[in-house]
């Protein structure tokens, strides 16, 4: 119980990290793609607003000397360090000199007319020819185009210029970030899980020795429960031999037997929920134990005139513990007979093909809507009416679950079509033995 707890709690807190990390490793770098993106497109607009140049590059578009900084930008304190305005100013100052970009002129009947590469070492001529006729044939006015980002203006004289910006030491470091945050979140994953898993005994020890107490509650109260129930039944016997049946030691005795299948279901879910459930498992005929268990109620299903019917493959063998697989069993097939509807059907089935299945099926007047596996937990009752005139305390089906669970299987309820329910219970193949 304590590992099932533990595992689940790190299984939880893991998880939630994880999506959290998702969330702000996409969103970093969804910022940071973006912020590269505007920044190149405002340098094309500024290119296409100024003829492909930078201000102050139209008379000389080799650009502005080096060292012409106007003085009222330089720093007024050169002892502090990194001042705000200083580094806007050194950037934008800087611009034309770390912009890669080239641009293609066309007329207006898109021939080329000029082509400028001066301030790109990456492209010819002709490859700039190329990659503008096709940027231009695109419907888009902008975009991206290999390592480069791109924008089509149309002059007012119907003339076009096609201008490139090389983007690629941007996307190498977007690329950088992207690497950088997932590795320093896969660390941070792996330092939370460490620290989680330490620290995961002591943060489900409360529910623990909770539920440690309920269990040993409900082990010694049935315990103690045994004693009793068996003096009143032998009471019974008793009284009967001495003055003869009556309906009030009939009453007595059905409300014993129901204490004690009640006491026995509990004491199996106490038995099952342990870490490992003290449970023999041998190689068992489970076809044969279907057949038996099925042909012990035959005779409830003709006195209650339900259309029985039963189909069980021969030879099907499980690794298994006997009494248990038989008690599942009977819990599925006494469930049926209960809850069925008056003259309905019940059908037992066990075949072997990818998993060994097992399936009881009923026709049912009132089907529970919603999700189906809340008739495992325990103590529910659909109809709680119905439940006190059959005698059920809700618990049988979760004692069904739990035994199907200690053998490596599962099991579900399914509704098929509007009046029939089924219990299908799954066992692995892998575990039989031949």
């Amino acid at each position: 119980m304590v590992n099932k707890l533990r595992k689940k709690f790190v299984i939880t807190a893991m998880l939630s990290l994880l999506a959290i990390l998702l969330v702000m490793i996409g969103v970093i770098n969804a910022i940071n793609i973006s912020r590269t993106i505007r920044q190149a497109d405002n340098l094309l607009f500024m290119l296409a607003d100024n003829d492909g140049y930078f201000p102050g590059m139209m008379d000389d578009p080799n650009g502005p000397m080096p060292g012409n900084m106007d003085p009222s930008e330089r720093p007024k304190d050169p002892s502090i360090h990194f001042q705000f305005e200083m580094l806007n100013n050194n950037r934008d100052a800087e611009v034309p000199y770390q912009a890669r970009y080239f641009w293609v002129k066309f007329s207006s009947d898109k021939t080329v007319n000029e082509v400028n590469i001066q301030h790109t070492a990456t492209v010819t001529e002709d490859i700039a020819k190329e990659y503008a006729t096709n940027a231009l044939s695109k419907s888009s006015q902008r975009g991206f185009y290999h390592t480069y980002r791109y924008r089509v203006v149309q002059n007012p004289d119907g003339t076009y210029i096609v201008l490139f910006l090389n983007i690629s030491s941007d996307v190498l470091n977007a690329l950088t970030l992207l690497l950088q945050s997932v590795l320093v979140g896969a660390f941070a994953l792996l330092a939370m899980f460490i620290l989680v898993f330490l620290f995961s005994g002591k943060a489900v020890a409360p529910v623990v020795e909770s539920l440690e107490k309920q269990k040993r509650f409900i082990t010694d109260a049935g315990h103690e429960l045994k004693t009793p129930l068996a003096v009143i039944s032998a009471n019974i016997d008793v009284l009967e031999i001495e003055s003869g049946k009556s309906e009030w030691s009939e009453s007595i005795r059905n409300q014993v037997k129901r204490m004690t299948e009640l006491v026995k279901n509990l004491l199996t879910l106490s038995r099952m929920d342990e870490e490992k459930p003290n449970i023999v498992l041998n190689d068992v005929d489970l076809s044969q134990i279907v057949k038996d268990v099925s042909n012990s109620f035959e005779p409830v299903a003709a006195s209650n005139n339900k259309n029985y019917r039963v189909n069980i493959e021969d030879d099907i063998h499980i690794l298994g513990d006997n009494n248990t697989l038989t008690q599942l069993t009977s819990l599925l097939l006494d469930n049926a007979m209960k809850y069925s509807s008056d003259n309905g059907d019940i059908t037992v089935s066990l075949t072997k093909e990818k998993a060994i299945t097992l399936r009881v099926s009923n026709t049912c007047d009132n089907i529970p809507s919603g999700n189906l596996d809340r008739l495992f937990d325990r103590f529910y009752r659909a109809d709680s009416s119905r439940a006190r005139e059959t005698g059920g305390y809700g618990i049988g089906l979760s004692v069904a679950r739990a035994i199907a669970t200690s053998h490596k299987g599962s099991i579900e309820a399914v509704k098929e079509g509007n009046d029939t329910i089924s219990f299908v219970v799954n066992l692995p193949v892998q575990s039989v033995k031949k």
